[in-house]
């Protein structure tokens, strides 16, 4: 897909992750961390990854195997907020076509999703500004965004957030149904890791 759409990837990986007290990012699962397996699988299909570190960005950044299968940018201020390590993503993947963006706080959905995905937004004549996974009638994650409407992104002010741009676009919006559960998860807390590692959430 990569040679076929100049589609680009940020992970949202700058949190505090004060609940799980420690960094999500570095979670492993399956033999490697969490932000690993999404560079890996992002990268099967985009031609640019970009990873937005913020709260221990160092020790985040020693502690990935695929550092350097991604471009690593830093979140100068991640107490403002995802936005804020959205915004700094996007202007690291200029003159893209489509973005896909996403936490970094869940195992990674399949390839082929993200290839469906992509297959929504290209086959469409007038391409809607978001494309978003949906499974048992929830909305997930990555949502994927036209290229075209990054920079109406990048001017939302500090105390806006992406989910508001996405909903207010709702309408021209396209979901697909897809049968990845892992669009809908997200792990949060100590918990919700253990319930992953022993295999209830995947």
């Amino acid at each position: 897909m990569s040679g076929e759409s100049n589609i680009a990837a940020v992970i949202l990986a700058g949190g505090a992750s004060s609940r799980m007290g420690r960094p999500k990012a570095l979670l492993e699962w399956e033999g490697e961390t969490l932000l690993d397996r999404q560079i890996a699988v992002y990268s099967q299909v985009c031609r640019r990854v970009v990873c937005v570190l913020g709260y221990e960005a160092e020790r985040v950044a020693q502690g990935l195997k695929r550092g350097d299968e991604a471009l690593l940018v830093v979140n100068p201020r991640p107490e403002r907020g995802q936005l804020s390590s959205l915004q700094c993503g996007l202007r690291a993947v200029k003159d893209c076509e489509a973005v896909f963006f996403l936490p970094v706080d869940g195992p990674g959905v399949e390839p082929r999703t993200l290839e469906r995905l992509a297959a929504a937004w290209r086959e469409c004549e007038e391409k809607p500004p978001f494309v978003i996974p949906r499974h048992a009638g929830k909305h997930g994650h990555p949502v994927l965004m036209d290229g075209r409407w990054v920079a109406a992104m990048l001017e939302l002010g500090p105390e806006a957030t992406a989910r508001e741009l996405v909903h207010a676009e709702a309408g021209r919006s396209r979901y697909v149904d897809v049968e990845d559960a892992r669009v809908g998860m997200d792990i949060d807390t100590p918990a919700e890791y253990e319930l992953l590692v022993k295999g209830v959430r995947s």
